[in-house]
């Protein structure tokens, strides 16, 4: 289950939520493959594979929106995960900065709703951000649950993109724990390997090789 795992140890990422501060204003779609949909360190399917798809708005405003949608596999009923959100990121001088809200739905699922609260700021390489939960079908109010994250992305190669990610998840009712990835995308591609602090929550790292197209609508 992607958010209390306290709740359920069972519980993306290999998804961005927003589009870049200084994207094009219009529509485009996404569809994604992956071996193994990962979100926050945590396989979302069991470990098996994944497709997905969205579509975005942007503005030349930084106004955003969108909508995502993945298959899951949580050993339980639930099959789908639908995510809707709206954000606003710009640039101010060498920073970007991005804030938002993110309902993460799942259909055919029993209390598994909620919803997540998020801003970064990046300069350069680096990007830091925060998301806590804003709203949950469970017992977590706004603030309950905080996740922080910091990123470093730059170009190796040319034009491929190295990626180095550390996560840290506090609950306010569950199992802590921070989450460690390395990645190394070009042209769609990715190639990541992903690790997680509590073998009680994972003991192995995982290895997921994805590929994103996107489309100009």
């Amino acid at each position: 289950m992607k958010h209390h795992i306290g709740y359920a140890i069972a519980l993306c990422s290999t998804f961005t939520i927003a589009p870049p501060a200084t994207a094009t204003e219009g529509l485009s779609a996404n569809i994604g493959v992956t071996n193994n949909y990962i979100w926050r360190g945590v396989t979302q399917t069991d470990n098996n594979p994944a497709v997905s798809g969205g579509i975005d708005y942007a503005m030349e405003s930084g106004l955003y929106l969108g909508t995502w949608a993945s298959n899951i596999d949580f050993n339980d009923d639930a099959t789908t995960e639908v995510d809707l959100y709206l954000g606003f990121g710009n640039e101010v001088g060498e920073f970007s900065y991005d804030i938002g809200y993110v309902y993460y739905g799942y259909p055919d699922g029993d209390d598994l709703d909620f919803g997540e609260a998020y801003a970064s700021i990046g300069w350069s390489v680096l990007s830091i951000g925060i998301s806590t939960t804003a709203n949950s079908d469970w017992s977590s109010d706004f603030g309950d649950d905080i996740y922080v994250e910091a990123n470093v992305t730059f170009e190796i190669l040319g034009d491929a993109e190295l990626g180095l990610h550390f996560g840290s998840y506090d609950f306010n009712d569950g199992l802590d724990y921070q989450d460690y990835n390395v990645s190394i995308s070009k042209s769609g591609f990715s190639f990541l390997v992903s690790q997680v602090s509590e073998d009680e929550i994972d003991e192995d790292y995982k290895v997921v090789i994805s590929y994103t197209y996107e489309i100009d609508l």
